[in-house]
């Protein structure tokens, strides 16, 4: 149970009875902590940052005006009016700048995505560095691991990164970039690129019936 009296009046507890925060833990002016908290270690709350229910998060710094909800916190640096949540994972040593968003069901992994870059639902970013400005569609996976080693993805800034993207590191991903929904990417780009790598569809006619059971 955290005992208020430990920390300054700035902080505005909700229900600090259901909340976990260790005494190494430090506050701005102005922070609003919600129900189920636990927050550990050398973390930093800065000014008018909003941390709501039901997160942990161990060892970070928060810089102003950011909002978590529901989320899951390591080792990690987050900058000024980001929102992460819900159910968000950053892992150790990732580093999300100014008014970012990691939205539901993204995980962050010993990566850097610089100001105004946007994951906002099921992506996986792993060893990466991700310029300014860029979206990461739904689905989004950046593939490390080939078994033996862990390789690194670079993204230029102004980058579009499609729905259920693959790409395949080591890459280098140059500015303004643009990747197609369903891509496999392999290759390294070159500013102003347009990727697409999709296998076309065959459609036939009324074969379904061979593999659907109608209702009677």
């Amino acid at each position: 149970m955290t005992n208020k009296n430990a920390f300054t009046k700035d902080v505005n507890f909700i229900n600090y009875k259901s909340c976990q925060i260790d005494k190494t833990v430090t506050f701005g002016k102005n922070v609003t902590i919600y129900p189920n908290n636990i927050i550990k270690g050398k973390t930093h709350i800065s000014d008018n940052t909003t941390i709501k229910a039901n997160n942990y998060i161990s060892d970070c710094i928060i810089l102003e005006n950011t909002e978590i909800e529901y989320s899951f916190l390591e080792q990690s640096e987050i900058g000024k009016n980001v929102k992460i949540g819900p159910f968000s994972r950053i892992r150790p040593n990732s580093k999300i700048g100014d008014n970012c968003k990691i939205g539901n069901f993204v995980e962050v992994k010993n990566s850097t995505l610089k100001q105004t870059t946007k994951a906002s639902h099921l992506a996986y970013i792993g060893d990466s560095i991700i310029g300014q400005n860029c979206n990461i569609g739904c689905g989004a996976i950046f593939v490390n691991y080939n078994g033996k080693e862990k390789n690194q993805t670079i993204v230029g800034n102004n980058c579009f990164i499609g729905s259920n993207v693959n790409l395949i590191a080591p890459l280098n991903i140059n500015d303004n970039t643009y990747i197609c929904a369903g891509t496999t990417l392999t290759q390294n780009t070159n500013e102003y690129d347009f990727v697409i790598g999709r296998v076309k569809e065959t459609i036939k006619p009324q074969r379904a019936k061979k593999y659907l059971k109608e209702n009677k």
